[in-house]
């Protein structure tokens, strides 16, 4: 970001200038490289398969992958905001991109070894997940934190909600792609769209639900070079060794300071909450989907279509609101739509909608066609709906209450926030789920988390 000085009559105007659209483009493109991860692995197909057929039962599975979940969060939480101070201090944001990206490319490619059946191979895959959980995150952090140098304050709510929007767009191509050409129904042998799998994936092992690690590697690579390419970076202002020593000097001055700063501590706190709320929300739907309606991988990845369709519309508006009615109003609708789906989710059952007696889905009927799946398709798309606009409007709201200058240094914190708890709600779902062998009363949970967000955002004044 170059500024240049301009002299009207005598008094020096400082004028900002952005780089091309191309750049902005290419940014974006991050968030299109890096859905597929969440998309594929952690929501509709990798976890509910990992759940349903790896684990010996859907409920442990879904406590396993809690456990596993919450370790990630626990590392991302404690390094997040170290990372962001030494960035800040050294300039550079592209170097920590490609290091944290080259750890999601390892993890999700030796997620192909999860294979059915053989529990020997679960500790292993498991941590293949959790270092790739770990990069993907920490790109995510650095990547965030360039956005200030993209566009002027008053279009940063629609770039970000631009950008979540463009990432669902690319998480439902990933997600087609999939069903359509990989993963097929282990009955029939065939996809989606009624065609045998590519290359020769054997549906009887699983090998077309497996094949999203690698493909989910192989699109982050091929997807965030355009950022690379034509997006600026900083520039490099300290040696590592000083950016180190600069860096944690810094955090250790802002920590001291967070607490003179109310609102900025009661967002961050805020923040940690819900966040941890929405991430168990998506990480556990597509499992208790599963688990409840006996979804096989193309019926939870055709949900997940029509749900990142949804939340790609809402992402995209979000971001228009945003500008509009400022991100704290937007953050707080998201919420009460987020309470209201979960608490549809809770009334419903296979045979019944709050409490009243429905007909169950029928094996190997049609696509959604029993009442409890219709209304479940429904609840999912309130989800996408609310999911984008909150996760896009809360990095905005982050921008405009941050010192520009330790921009990176507060999107650690922010995500120190969105991860130092986020075993919590892991670990609760997995907890409660275990001890009741019950997956509604481990999601039932999840109504707490949001609560206590809104609460908590009240007290945030974002002027």
């Amino acid at each position: 970001m170059a500024l240049t000085a301009a002299a009207d009559e005598g008094v020096a105007e400082v004028v900002t200038r952005y780089p091309p659209y191309s750049a902005v483009v290419g940014w974006m493109l991050f968030d299109w490289a890096a859905q597929p991860y969440f998309t594929l692995i952690t929501t509709f197909v990798f976890a509910p398969y990992f759940a349903t057929h790896v684990a010996a039962d859907p409920a442990t599975g879904q406590a396993l992958w809690g456990f596993a979940t919450a370790a990630a969060g626990l590392l991302i939480a404690l390094a997040s905001p170290v990372l962001g101070a030494i960035a800040d201090a050294s300039g550079r944001r592209k170097p920590w991109i490609a290091a944290f990206g080259a750890l999601l490319v390892i993890g999700a490619s030796l997620m192909w070894i999860g294979e059915p059946g053989n529990p020997a191979i679960i500790p292993p895959l498991l941590i293949a997940y959790a270092i790739a959980t770990v990069g993907v995150e920490f790109a995510t952090v650095f990547n965030n934190a360039m956005m200030p140098s993209l566009v002027p304050p008053h279009k940063i709510g629609r770039l970000s909600g631009s950008g979540w929007a463009l990432g669902y767009v690319g998480g439902i191509i990933s997600l087609v792609i999939v069903l359509g050409f990989f993963a097929a129904n282990p009955q029939s042998g065939r996809t989606l769209f009624g065609f045998v799998p590519l290359f020769g994936l054997d549906p009887a092992t699983f090998q077309g639900d497996r094949i999203t690690g690698p493909l989910t590697a192989l699109w982050f690579v091929v997807f965030v070079l355009p950022m690379f390419l034509l997006t600026p970076d900083f520039p490099a202002k300290l040696s590592a060794r000083a950016a180190v020593r600069g860096g944690l000097t810094d955090l250790r001055a802002t920590l001291r300071e967070l607490p003179q700063h109310r609102s900025m501590l009661a967002f961050l706190i805020a923040n940690m909450i819900y966040t941890d709320g929405l991430v168990s929300l998506f990480a556990f739907g597509g499992i208790y989907a599963a688990g409840t309606f006996g979804w096989n991988t193309i019926q939870i990845g055709s949900f997940g279509v029509t749900l990142a369709v949804a939340a790609t519309f809402g992402a995209f508006a979000g971001g228009r609101l945003d500008d509009l009615l400022g991100p704290k109003r937007v953050i707080a609708g998201s919420m009460l739509l987020l309470l209201l789906s979960i608490a549809g989710i809770l009334l419903i059952d296979k045979d019944s909608i709050l409490f009243i007696k429905v007909a169950p889905p029928v094996p190997g009927g049609a696509l959604f066609a029993a009442p409890a799946e219709k209304a479940y398709l429904l609840l999912g798309c309130l989800i996408g709906i609310a999911g984008g606009p909150l996760q896009a409007a809360s990095r905005t709201l982050l921008i405009r209450m941050a010192p520009q200058d330790r921009i990176a240094q507060f999107f650690g914190l922010f995500a120190l926030t969105g991860k130092v708890t986020s075993f919590i709600g892991p670990l609760l779902i997995g907890f409660v789920t275990a001890v009741t062998a019950s997956q509604k009363a481990g999601m039932a949970v999840l109504v707490l988390f949001f609560l206590a967000g809104l609460v908590l955002l009240a007290r945030v004044k974002d002027k």
